[in-house]
């Protein structure tokens, strides 16, 4: 209940302010140790989603970061609470992500002295977050928040925790709430569009890759026309799809984990590449062997928001401190030379691209994933989000699936598995409205399966497209290329997936041939429900190009892998 006295409680406070930033979707798992911010949360307009876990409420957070560019806001308690969160951080860290993390503290009166859950949150993470606090007094709440909102967003963006002691949120004090923020935008010089435009001019096989956050709708379409006044062909990093449409034609493909290799011969012989809000990470730059380190062989152009990310792997010839927002829009000033030397080389690509993605290659079993994914992207919609987690299914998302609007993927360039279906929860909680579809494995979904309770709870009827392959996929792969047939630790006994989602109120369908998905991708829009679409696929479909017998036959044959001997 508010005071009639002008003063506020510390939760009281803190809520105030987040719904004067705009939040207006909280994700959360329930502690005492914040019940004062939960009583806040009784009497205002913020919706909360309560989760099972707190892995899930951190992982939907992020996935709110990612697509808004503004931050993400979940609530976790003390201790386990905070730690089990821990995995959502470490994707908003990796994939650049704004998110904003409030954790439930013990009281100042009991701090060092190992309370119950106690942690000193500054330490734990404070090497995992971009700015890690806690809040003392009451009357700082308004500056603290604001700050968080602004380190979230601004530069490079990522995670910020902030730990709220119990009797904080319950001690009263009389002060003005800040104002909305504005992310800062970072916008090249005129140096240093001129410098583009002439590399661009001398340039004979340039290429851009589009990645990283700090993107819009605007910057979007500006990319696009950008493109095309260059004839420039364009691929997307590793899960960032939706920033360029599929069937543009200047679209050179998916430049993430076994890309064409049409595609990575263009990218090595360029003379040229310009990389646009990506750091160029593990996964794009193909285990870091694609440029050489420091000097790439190529030129290199850099646009990222990050200043410390400028030069911090990769020496560029080129680095422009500006977010993509602001970079593309300075975009529309640079003009093609008369005659463009590279003229037809984005026809090519996308050529390509289309023979690369065409048709679904042919797998052992009864369903062939490549073939669903094939399906979905001519029966969806174009503005549907499809999510995904980490494990080797993803692969025929990236392939055969083909974005056509911004923001319409959502998966993560941190490799964290679990994450699709918190993603599509908190995307269908965004966008009602549109068909939400998350491509999931086995292992992976239930590392967040619980989950599916809260898209019943909420009436959020997320369609779950499981591939089970009774495997750690991925793990599983690499063992058969390492140590040939030497299997430990990769198999698993996986539950009923259809009684899995029946008993926590959703709709469950199996699918033993790929002939029949159509229909029961039907039954799970019309059930209304949470659904959970049962894929029963052959282990030994391990890629779309590759074979578990297949990997263990050709490590054998060169030696035996890494173990050197093998019975």
């Amino acid at each position: 209940m508010r005071s009639n006295d002008g003063t506020r409680t510390g939760g009281e406070i803190l809520i105030d302010q987040l719904a004067i930033q705009g939040i207006e979707h909280v994700f959360c798992v329930p502690g005492e140790s914040y019940l004062a911010a939960l009583d806040a949360f009784h009497d205002s307009k913020i919706a909360l989603t309560v989760c099972r876990h707190e892995s899930a409420a951190a992982m939907m957070a992020e996935a709110v970061g990612k697509t808004t560019g503004r931050p993400g806001i979940c609530f976790v308690t003390r201790g386990p609470g905070a730690t089990n969160a821990s995995a959502g951080i470490h994707i908003a860290r990796q994939d650049s992500s704004p998110m904003i993390m409030f954790v439930g503290q013990v009281g100042r009166h009991m701090r060092e002295r190992e309370a119950f859950q106690e942690l000193d949150y500054r330490d734990v993470f404070g090497g995992l977050a971009k700015w890690a606090t806690e809040i003392d007094d009451p009357a700082r709440i308004p500056e603290i928040v604001s700050r968080a909102f602004h380190t979230a967003c601004n530069g490079r963006p990522g995670p910020v925790v902030i730990a709220l002691p119990e009797d904080m949120l319950t001690e009263r004090a009389m002060v003005p709430n800040a104002t909305a923020f504005e992310p800062v935008e970072t916008w090249p010089g005129l140096t240093d569009m001129s410098r583009l435009q002439k590399m661009l001019w001398a340039a004979k096989r340039p290429i851009a890759l589009v990645g990283g956050s700090r993107w819009s709708e605007a910057a979007w379409s500006a990319m696009h026309r950008f493109a095309e006044r260059f004839a420039l062909p364009v691929a997307t990093t590793f899960r960032r799809g939706h920033l360029f449409d599929a069937l543009h034609p200047c679209y050179a493909g998916d430049f993430g984990i076994g890309p064409n290799p049409k595609l990575l011969a263009r990218v090595k012989g360029a003379d040229l590449v310009l990389l646009i809000g990506d750091r160029m990470s593990e996964m794009t730059s193909q285990s870091y062997t694609l440029l050489d380190i420091p000097e790439p062989q190529m030129k290199l152009v850099h646009v990222h928001p990050g200043a410390d990310e400028l030069g911090r792997v990769y020496h560029p010839a080129l680095a422009i401190n500006a977010s993509p927002t602001a970079f593309c829009a300075s975009l529309e000033g640079l003009q093609p030379p008369n005659e463009i030397a590279w003229k037809g080389e984005s026809d090519t690509a996308h050529a390509d691209f289309l023979a690369w993605t065409e048709k679904a290659t042919p797998v052992p079993g009864n369903v062939n994933l490549g073939e669903i994914l094939v399906w979905l992207r001519e029966n969806l919609t174009p503005d549907s989000i499809v999510t995904n987690g980490a494990g080797n299914f993803a692969g025929w998302v990236h392939r055969f699936y083909r974005f056509r609007k911004y923001a319409t993927h959502v998966g993560p360039t941190s490799g964290s598995m679990g994450y699709g279906f918190p993603a599509a929860v908190a995307m269908k909680t965004l966008h009602p409205d549109r068909t939400v579809v998350c491509v999931a494995g086995d292992g992976d979904f239930l590392m967040t399966g619980q989950d599916f309770a809260t898209a019943v709870q909420y009436k959020l009827p997320v369609i779950v497209v499981l591939s089970d392959n009774g495997l750690y996929g991925t793990i599983r792969m690499h063992q058969e290329r390492d140590y040939p047939g030497r299997v430990v630790a990769t198999d698993l006994k996986n539950p009923d997936f259809v009684a899995y989602a029946k008993a926590f109120g959703g709709f469950g369908v199996l699918v033993e041939k790929t002939a029949d998905f159509a229909t029961a991708f039907a039954a799970a829009q019309k059930s209304g429900l949470p659904s959970i679409i049962h894929l029963k696929v052959d282990p030994e479909a391990i890629t779309p190009t590759a074979t578990l017998s297949g990997l263990r036959e050709k490590a054998l044959a060169v030696g035996g892998g890494k173990s050197g001997t093998h019975r």
